[in-house]
């Protein structure tokens, strides 16, 4: 069963059962996982964990990821009451209604910034970082599975070490990894990457084997989550990126190839990239965060030659269809801790064309990525503005209505501000594309109304456009009360309809 996968002959006698080595994390402890999205991340403890506190035990730790993880671990320890705080990113509705209804505490944060936070001490001394592995090498290094988000940082700062060796990870996933860690300032040297290819690190992550308090065996697959279908607003927000490309090609401004792709989480962002494929794009690059179905359409097709990232995070189907064919996706993938797949420096030097979703953007180019109505968080920041900030070309994509409708994804102030105006270089709608670059906010303004927002929209934005400029100050003109009136209306009525 571990054949091939505990490579030291020590560790054997620290083989036991989930319920056993769950019992190493007491309350009020501060837990660091591996896992970034569903994949990757520990299982068969998290359910343990569950179990004794639902039997009645006293039990509440804080629990730092990589970025999402599943139900095994922040669902089972939020309906539980295990998890109590949560650092930084997740997508969970059981942890998502916890966080909103005041029972989680919560912070949403950068997610390059969350391995250096582990490594300088600013969340507290890690107890225990409770990992899922491929295996465990001679010299007690551990092999990631199918990501590495903040798991090397949690392993070299735990007290002990919790290793859940998953057999239905696949052994071909061996060799797919980069590990890096950085120095700490002011020892940090620059990062030797210079395109996404490279190689810099070891495919293991180091780890002193006496750390290691307890191995345990798992089966448990991830549970990874379905992705949309493609449909008709996405293949027009694909079109529109893909023609923008093209412009910027013939201009001279990107490479026939084009330069280092990131797309966000989902499946708006899933579906943009895979409007590549039938494009004449070739020998293209990404460097992003997560691998999805679309970037194995693109690998496929012969039109993507490498992709590295920290997280594979397919569909079921794709899940199915990664560990079918893991040893072709290998040759073209890199998966690096996510320190260095969303590191400002090396975005900024390979220049990535970052392209992520927007829950809501502001006439004057500001993006609402994560705060329904401004105060109802729906998942989190997680890497866009790690890319947004250096990128390349910045491009937020987002369906120019919601609820059927009712609701205007183009407003005149967002309600929570994630991606300022100085960030955000192009917005895509089905609508259309309007390119910000070199423009004053009343431009920008103008642009973003007349290409983006629903016909529906439009004369009643410009309206508050008119109006505003026909105050004091004009630079970036608003009517404040009347702004945030937008979001009164729908928080009174459930609707945002014209009257």
């Amino acid at each position: 069963m571990l054949e091939g996968r505990l490579r030291r002959n020590d560790l054997e006698s620290k083989i036991m059962t989930p319920q056993e080595a769950s019992m190493f994390i007491k309350d009020g402890m501060i837990v660091a996982t591996s896992g970034f999205t569903p994949s990757g991340y520990p299982k068969a403890v998290p359910l343990a964990l569950a179990k004794r506190a639902e039997e009645g035990e006293k039990l509440g730790i804080t629990i730092i990821t990589g970025a999402s993880v599943g139900d095994e671990l922040d669902g089972a320890l939020t309906r539980s009451g295990v998890m109590k705080r949560r650092f930084p990113y997740q997508t969970n509705k059981d942890s998502r209604n916890a966080l909103n209804n005041g029972n989680l505490m919560y912070q949403d944060m950068h997610l390059s910034h969350v391995p250096q936070y582990i490594d300088y001490g600013f969340f507290g001394n890690i107890d225990v970082a409770l990992v899922e592995a491929l295996a465990i090498t001679e010299e007690g290094g551990i092999v990631p599975t199918t990501s590495v988000g903040a798991m090397p940082h949690a392993i070299k700062n735990a007290d002990k070490i919790i290793v859940e060796i998953n057999i239905s990870q696949p052994m071909e996933l061996e060799g797919v990894h980069d590990i890096y860690i950085p120095e700490r300032p002011p020892h940090r040297k620059p990062i030797p990457i210079i395109h996404p290819k490279d190689r810099i690190g070891t495919s293991y992550i180091p780890c002193d084997p006496e750390k290691i308090v307890a191995v345990v065996v798992t089966d448990i697959p991830d549970k990874v989550r379905p992705l949309g279908a493609i449909d008709e607003n996405s293949k027009k927000i694909s079109g529109y990126i893909i023609d923008f490309f093209e412009h910027e090609v013939k201009m001279g401004r990107l490479p026939k190839n084009l330069l280092p792709l990131q797309s966000g989480v989902g499946s708006v962002a899933n579906a943009v990239l895979g409007g590549l494929v039938d494009s004449k794009f070739e020998n293209l690059t990404c460097y992003t965060e997560v691998i999805q179905d679309s970037m194995f359409d693109l690998i496929d097709a012969g039109k993507v030659t490498i992709a590295s990232g920290t997280s594979f995070t397919p569909s079921e189907e794709g899940l199915e269809r990664l560990l079918n064919n893991m040893e072709h996706y290998a040759k073209h993938c890199i998966l690096r801790p996510m320190e260095i797949s969303n590191h400002p420096e090396v975005a900024r030097r390979l220049g990535v064309i970052a392209m992520n979703t927007a829950i809501e953007v502001d006439m004057y180019g500001h993006v609402n990525s994560t705060n329904i109505m401004g105060s109802r968080m729906m998942n989190g920041i997680g890497g866009s503005g790690d890319f947004t900030r250096n990128a390349y070309l910045s491009i937020f994509t987002t369906v120019s209505t919601a609820k059927n409708g009712d609701i205007s994804s183009i407003v005149p102030m967002v309600s929570h501000v994630d991606h300022t105006e100085h960030d955000v270089e192009v917005i895509v709608t089905e609508q259309g594309i309007a390119d910000l670059r070199g423009t004053s906010p009343r431009e920008r303004a103008r642009k973003i109304i007349n290409n983006c927002a629903h016909p529906i929209y439009k004369d009643r934005l410009m309206d508050y456009l008119e109006r505003a400029e026909r105050g004091k100050f004009r630079h970036e003109p608003h009517l404040i009360g009347e702004a945030l009136s937008w979001h009164d209306r729908f928080l009174q009525t459930g609707s945002m309809i014209i009257k």
